[in-house]
């Protein structure tokens, strides 16, 4: 499909291991009511029944607030909650089987750390690219990190959009200016805070800063 690049500016990430007042859905709609442009739900440790269940109630809060909902990397939990896409990684179903299944409306998100990845992601009919990790990160420590200048050789490389990921904080997002990006995900910069609100504002504000307009 043709996704409006706007979409990914401030692209939050779930993790329930952060919550504890609030739940993951209360935390989601926080976040959207404050800045974040899209959601993906990634819960690696619940079986695909409760992957399900959870995806439809973020849905609900997504859908409020029309912001696209992405899948990481379960076609049957895409289609089940009828989520706008799915984010597959290199070592996940291939980029162009995951298409065909699919279909051509609903956004397809594929991981890439190299540029030829990228050019490849992108032949496969991938609507973004996300990149990194761009800095050190706790969420995923066998993630090598991608320099600034890799990261804009694949901003180069590409003409669909690529949003920045790993590690990335208030701290050091712009670090990432003028290298091609749409927009950053995040996963703690968000979900960690006491304060979701105000961290998400001050990211989004960051975000439009760094993001190429």
């Amino acid at each position: 499909m043709n996704l409006n690049e706007k979409l990914l500016r401030l692209y939050a990430i779930t993790d329930q291991k952060w919550t504890k007042e609030k739940t993951l859905v209360e935390q989601v709609e926080l976040a959207i009511k404050n800045g974040v442009t899209m959601v993906q739900l990634r819960e690696k440790c619940l079986s695909q029944e409760d992957n399900i269940k959870l995806a439809k109630e973020i849905k609900a809060i997504t859908s409020k607030y029309k912001v696209p909902l992405i899948i990481n990397d379960c076609i049957d939990v895409t289609l089940s909650c009828n989520a706008e896409g799915i984010h597959v990684g290199q070592s996940d179903v291939s980029a162009n089987d995951v298409r065909k299944i699919i279909g051509e409306n609903k956004i397809l998100g594929v991981s890439a750390s190299t540029p030829e990845e990228a050019v490849i992601a992108e032949a496969m009919g991938a609507d973004y690219l996300g990149v990194g990790a761009v800095f050190n990160t706790s969420t995923k420590s066998d993630a090598k990190v991608v320099s600034h200048e890799v990261l804009s050789k694949i901003c180069s490389s590409v003409s669909i959009p690529v949003v920045a990921i790993g590690g990335i904080s208030k701290d050091n997002i712009l670090m990432l200016k003028d290298s091609g990006i749409s927009g950053v995900a995040v996963v703690s910069a968000i979900f960690a805070q006491k304060d979701i609100p105000a961290e998400t504002k001050k990211l989004r504000a960051l975000a439009d800063e760094v993001a190429r307009k």
